[in-house]
Parts: C-alpha cells; structure tokens; sequence
C-alpha cells in the first residue's frame, strides 16, 4: 500500500513540476532570434572578405614542413564564437514595436548603425520604451539561446555559416 502512495506521489509531482515551469513569450525569443541573426549578417559584413586565418593543428610533419591552410575569416568558427561572445550586447538598441495597422508585437532595432543612412531612421512613435531596463528581456532571451550555441557540444558550421531557408531550417533549441 505505501508503494502504491509512494508511486502516486512521485507521479503527481512530476505532473506539477513539468507543469510549474514558465513558457517562453513566443514575440519575445523569435525577436531574439531574429535580431541574434541581423546582428551576425551586420557584422560578418563588416570584415574585409580578402582577410584569412590559419587553421589546422600546426603540427609539423615527418619532413619537417607544417601544413598551412588559410580560410577566410569571415564565418570562420573563430569570428562566430568571437561575435557571439558579444552579440547580445547589442539588444540595447532594440525596443518593442506595435505595428500601428496590424497590432502586430515584435522587438526591432530602432537605434541606426554607424553607417546606415538617415533614411532608415524608425519612426519612435510605434515603439514602446519602458524605461532605462527596458532591454533587459530582449538581452535575457538573447543569452538563453547563444549560451548553448557557445557550448563546445554545439555545431557552429551546422547552424551560422549555412544559409537558413525553407529546406534546411533551424530548428528551435
């Protein structure tokens, strides 16, 4: 019989323990994502495409020549991991944005980079800040899904240097 209470009690509990945990806010992490990735495009092209790095194990071989082999640095893994070390810093310059139409919610860039034109400036109007923290949920979420991409489990090449489309597309972490 206390088998029985024991074997329901750990059932219940695992019931209300999956249950107890927080959804994420859908708007809120596909924003992230989505502004994990411009910020990712912005910066690889911002490098010069003619720069390369050394890659290999730079082991020398039996006749005492090393094998050099040189890749560009842009989408090199070494980039990825550097930008994502620090991409979340930029989700200070995104708020979120109500799409005065459609009351469609989304988080947007609304700060212009230093060598976008004036044209693009966003009209503040559509945007809600709430005040100096505001960011605060959009780096969080930023930082829950780059944390498993900077894990050394994690395959770099497989998710940031292939192109996402219809075919091959990301899967959610």
């Amino acid at each position: 019989m206390t088998a029985w209470v024991i074997q329901m009690m750990v059932m219940v509990l695992s019931v209300f323990t999956g249950s107890s945990q927080g959804k994420r806010d859908k708007v809120l992490y596909c924003s992230a994502c989505k502004a994990i990735v411009d910020e990712l495009n912005h910066s690889i092209s911002q490098v010069d495409p003619k720069k390369t790095i050394n890659v290999g194990s730079f082991r020398l071989n039996p006749d005492g020549t090393m094998k050099d082999k040189k890749v560009p640095f842009a989408r090199s893994e070494t980039h990825l991991s550097e930008l994502l070390d620090s991409v979340c810093n930029s989700m200070s310059d995104y708020a979120l944005y109500v799409d005065p139409i459609t009351q469609h919610k989304q988080y947007r860039r609304f700060a212009p980079r230093s060598s976008a034109s004036t044209d693009d400036f966003p009209d503040f109007k559509n945007f809600q800040f709430d005040g100096p923290e505001a960011s605060n949920d959009i780096k969080f979420a930023c930082g829950q899904l780059v944390v498993p991409a900077i894990s050394p489990a994690f395959n770099l090449r497989k998710y940031l240097i292939s192109p996402v489309t219809a075919e091959n597309p990301v899967s959610e972490p």
